[in-house]
C-alpha cells in the first residue's frame, strides 16, 4: 500500500507530459492590435528628430498624453528610440511616476535602445524600457525627462 502514491504520482505526472494542446498560437489580441500603432509611434518619433530637435519637441508635445502635462523639455537634445517589439505586451497597473492613477487607454511597455544626440553628436545610449498608451487608436507617449 506504501507503493501506492508513488505510483500514482509518477502517472499523474507520465499524463501531464503526455498532454498536447491542439492549435496554432496565437498572440493576446490587445498586443497584436496595439503593435502596429506602437510602431507607427516610435516610426513617427524617429523621423521627427531626424527633422531636428524643434521637430521632435513639436512631435512629442502633439503625442503627450492627454491626461497628464510634460514638465519636461528636451532642449536642443534629439532622441532615436529603436523598440524591441518582441517585447511588446500590455502594464495595466502601471502609473506615471508621481500619480496617483493609471492613464486612459491600454497601456504598453516596450524594450527600447535610446541613442541621445546633440546636433549630430551621440551624447549617450541606453537600453531600458518606454510605455506607449494606445487611446482611441492613437498612441501616446510621456516626454522623457533628460537626467542631470
Amino acid at each position: 500500500m506504501r507503493a501506492l502514491p508513488g505510483v500514482l504520482l509518477v502517472l499523474l505526472a507520465a499524463a501531464g507530459c503526455a498532454t498536447t494542446v491542439e492549435g496554432t498560437p496565437v498572440p493576446a489580441a490587445g498586443v497584436t492590435s496595439g503593435r502596429d500603432v506602437v510602431s507607427k509611434y516610435f516610426t513617427e518619433l524617429n523621423e521627427a528628430g531626424a527633422d531636428g530637435a524643434s521637430a521632435q519637441r513639436d512631435f512629442l508635445r502633439r503625442t503627450q498624453h492627454p491626461d497628464f502635462d510634460s514638465q519636461c523639455e528636451l532642449g536642443n537634445l534629439t532622441l532615436r528610440i529603436e523598440p524591441a517589439l518582441s517585447t511588446l505586451r500590455t502594464d495595466p497597473k502601471w502609473k506615471p511616476e508621481k500619480s496617483t492613477k493609471t492613464p486612459r487607454g491600454t497601456v504598453y511597455v516596450v524594450g527600447v535602445s535610446v541613442r541621445i544626440r546633440r546636433d549630430s553628436a551621440t551624447l549617450a545610449e541606453q537600453i531600458g524600457s518606454q510605455r506607449v498608451v494606445v487611446l482611441d487608436g492613437r498612441a501616446y507617449g510621456f516626454t522623457p525627462c533628460p537626467t542631470r
